[in-house]
């Protein structure tokens, strides 16, 4: 992380695993969703699992809808799981609100700083953000839907850059996966990797302490 010589002027956010608590897992979102795991299927391990991810960057980047991405990863799992199944998983997947992050975000603003969110989201989970009340504070709120790349494309990154007029040594990004954290790094922004299983909101504030702005 570079030195607390830098001037801050805008903190960005992730959103799964930083703001809002999510699945980790197909079973978990399964379980999330009142269904059973199947045998046969593992998202990690599983020999389909690249086709699954050009699937995931397809629906995430605005390519295809809920409902085509439901169908396309309902064939590459054979049945095992039906369309309406699939969409039961990815409507389950976000489980709430990290404890204090409203708090968090509104301390920020006080501050003087501005705030965003860039985050690897969907049209469909992107509308059910508006339940939770940190999501409804932060300002300047982009989803990967919208730019048609998702992090760690450097073009993610200077959406914000362009959107808040604030310049890369000047902000700060809290995201829960090291490559996202990392290209952030490289386009010249402060990036602290969360611990989705801890404290995100003491996480952040720590980390913002450490860069001279103690909440």
């Amino acid at each position: 992380m570079p030195g607390p010589e830098r001037t801050l002027r805008l903190v960005c956010f992730d959103l799964g695993g930083v703001v809002l608590r999510i699945c980790r897992s197909w079973a978990e979102g399964c379980a999330a969703a009142g269904l059973d795991w199947r045998e046969g299927f593992d998202l990690h391990r599983d020999r389909r699992v690249a086709s699954l991810n050009e699937l995931a960057d397809d629906h995430q980047t605005g390519r295809i809808d809920g409902d085509v991405h439901a169908r396309r990863f309902s064939d590459l799992l054979h049945g095992l799981y039906s369309p309406e199944e699939v969409t039961r998983v990815v409507d389950a997947w976000v489980l709430g609100q990290y404890p204090g992050m409203d708090d968090l975000v509104d301390r920020i603003h006080h501050a003087g700083l501005g705030t965003a969110v860039l985050s690897n989201t969907s049209h469909d989970h992107w509308e059910t953000f508006e339940r939770y009340r940190a999501f409804c504070r932060l300002r300047n709120r982009v989803g990967s839907h919208q730019l048609g790349v998702r992090k760690p494309d450097p073009a993610a990154y200077h959406a914000i850059e362009q959107l808040t007029g604030v310049a890369g040594p000047e902000i700060v990004f809290f995201d829960d996966l090291a490559d996202n954290v990392a290209a952030a790094r490289a386009v010249d922004w402060s990036a602290v990797q969360i611990d989705p299983a801890g404290d995100p909101a003491a996480q952040v504030r720590h980390a913002l302490a450490d860069l001279g702005l103690p909440l």
